[in-house]
């Protein structure tokens, strides 16, 4: 039988995860309430639908469990004590949550709840343990639709349909790039235009999470964890871009309407190859470097 000391703190534990469930799944959300609802989780989970920027967002969690999970030896070692210092993150986080609900900008409020679960064991069990949590805490921010990050589409564009029509010419393909549009100077091979679908946005959002998450597992030190990370952004492009030249041999090839209808489609899973590809590759010279 538990001791009455276990039984209270499993009774402030679960009376803790009714309260942030309270602020965050039911309430939350003052951001387009008739067509989202009042919970903040639930705006953000709706926009992790089939199709869109934030289709990998399911996994996000499940990546930051078992993060949690390969540290449980050390979370387990750490020692234990109440650190006043997290009061006052848990104190910022619940503001930040207020100002989030009273602004409409629920983004903010879900911030603040990602800081609340970093927060709360801070405070609990003191800055070892809140060290060991840095990560799998903070990769939640994935999970977070960032609507700003559609500012990004037109210079994803411009950058990807650039680096196409300059390796298209490069292996013999004569190409006029006319802003985002493609054209071919070599009869009607291809003319199309690099649309918001093809900016590379979503694949970009799934590399950095993806890269995250590897660079984390994968390498030691933070500065190399860093360099990692920062070069899916670089990756996903490239990946993009290796789509479109693709694209465009294969209408050159075997005509416009073919590469459209049939090769475009799949072509999708190419990027990820890719960039998947030159992520791994990244990572092992680090590795490499590091020994």
């Amino acid at each position: 039988m538990p001791s009455k000391r276990q039984a209270g703190q499993w009774a402030a534990a679960a009376l803790i995860a009714g309260l942030v469930a309270l602020l965050y799944g039911v309430h939350g959300n003052a951001q387009n309430v008739e067509a989202s609802g009042r919970s903040a989780i639930g705006w953000m989970v709706g926009r992790w639908g089939a199709g869109s920027n934030m289709s990998h967002g399911w996994l996000i969690p499940l990546v930051s469990a078992y993060a949690l999970w390969r540290r449980r030896r050390e979370l387990a070692a750490a020692p234990k004590h109440v650190d006043g210092r997290g009061l006052a993150v848990i104190a910022g986080a619940l503001l930040l949550h207020a100002v989030g609900v009273r602004a409409q900008l629920t983004r903010v409020s879900l911030v603040s709840l990602v800081v609340l679960l970093w927060g709360l064991p801070f405070y609990f069990f003191g800055r070892e343990t809140a060290r060991q949590l840095v990560f799998p805490a903070g990769y939640l921010v994935f999970c977070i639709p960032l609507g700003f990050l559609s500012n990004l589409t037109v210079p994803l564009r411009l950058a990807a349909s650039r680096l196409a029509a300059w390796l298209l010419n490069g292996i013999g393909i004569p190409t006029l790039r006319q802003g985002t549009m493609i054209r071919s100077l070599a009869g009607s091979g291809f003319n199309f235009d690099v649309a918001d679908p093809c900016s590379g946005l979503r694949s970009l959002l799934a590399m950095t999470a993806l890269t995250a998450a590897y660079a984390f597992f994968t390498q030691r030190g933070w500065w190399r964890r860093g360099l990692l990370f920062l070069s899916a952004v670089p990756v996903a492009i490239a990946g993009n871009v290796v789509r479109i030249v693709t694209v465009a041999v294969v209408a050159w090839g075997f005509g416009e309407e073919r590469a459209v209808a049939v090769y475009h489609h799949f072509s999708g899973f190419l990027v990820f190859v890719v960039a998947v590809l030159l992520m791994v590759g990244v990572g092992e010279l680090l590795r490499e470097k590091s020994r």
